[in-house]
């Protein structure tokens, strides 16, 4: 009955070396499970409209897009804008390395599927070499504090009913970590944001549900093997509800939807000074700033 939404942070490790955090090929089959049982998508629905009110704002059309690994059907609802859009499908047996041929695209799109990579740094890379010059990304990952209050919960709970505190809900990057990540990989132009979302719940029980039928249940290679204790997981809706509920006794959960992008680079883009290339003196700015 564990659930999980998550990237690890700290994710600065060498490319070929990277920490084996989720078990992939188990991810894809809870996801195809989710889309079986019905899956819940008020998420997704709000990341989708979002995606393409932001592209819409990009005065440009495109004729090589892609949609990588997004769950389900896909973004298949923006074939209306982009009529050639194909999806890459994740790989079952859970692999990171992209079919992408060097600059054969000019989009790449993707929604709520990154927070679940291994290798984010070479995934991001592999995605800047398949762009061609001034090719864009641009996707949404869950990340930042989304589901701290199930976190905290669950270790308040496991530390006093068993004495110790198994992984439950992975710690997420944040903007500074994909930031940094993008720049990394060589994208030009990087720009990120959050979207965070407050969703209310009955109990705990209830956001777990969800959390299941989104095809987001713990995936963590080290996640506990062994059946939650009833007692540890009661105390720990009792502990959610102490800390996180409103006055008519509903709880809060925090989703942080962080947004990316960034484009190949091309030499029509906008380049940075060159250091000393100013005009004009920021010292001397201030100082008729202050005489005024």
């Amino acid at each position: 009955m564990t659930a999980v939404i998550g990237v690890t942070s700290g994710m600065a490790q060498t490319p070929q070396t990277p920490p084996a955090l989720f078990d992939r090929a188990l991810l894809h089959a809870r996801q195809r499970r989710a889309q079986a049982q019905g899956v819940v998508t008020f998420l997704f629905d709000r990341v989708a409209e979002d995606m393409s009110d932001r592209l819409a704002a990009v005065m440009r059309e495109f004729h090589a897009p892609v949609d990588l690994w997004t769950p389900g059907e896909g973004l298949a609802a923006m074939r209306t804008r982009l009529p050639s859009l194909e999806r890459i499908a994740p790989d079952v047996a859970g692999g990171e390395k992209l079919p992408l041929a060097a600059e054969s695209l000019d989009l790449v799109v993707s929604a709520l599927a990154l927070q679940f990579v291994n290798d984010l740094p070479g995934v991001l890379a592999q995605i800047r070499r398949a762009l061609k010059p001034d090719g864009l990304l641009l996707a949404a990952m869950i990340g930042g504090d989304s589901l701290t209050e199930l976190r905290q919960a669950f270790a308040a709970a496991e530390a006093e009913c068993e004495g110790g505190v198994s992984p439950r809900v992975a710690p997420f990057a944040d903007l500074r970590d994909v930031g940094a990540l993008l720049q990394r990989a060589g994208f030009a132009l990087p720009v990120t944001d959050v979207d965070r979302v407050v969703v209310r719940y009955a109990n705990a029980f209830a956001l777990m549900q969800d959390l299941r039928r989104m095809g987001a249940a713990n995936v963590l290679i080290e996640r506990r093997r062994t059946p939650t204790r009833r007692a540890t997981l009661l105390r720990m809706a009792e502990i959610y509800a102490e800390r996180f509920a409103d006055a008519d006794g509903r709880i809060r959960a925090t989703f942080d939807i962080i947004w990316l992008s960034g484009w190949a680079p091309h030499a029509s883009q906008q380049q940075p000074l060159k250091p000393g290339s100013a005009k004009a003196s920021l010292a001397e700015a201030v100082k008729k700033a202050g005489e005024t």
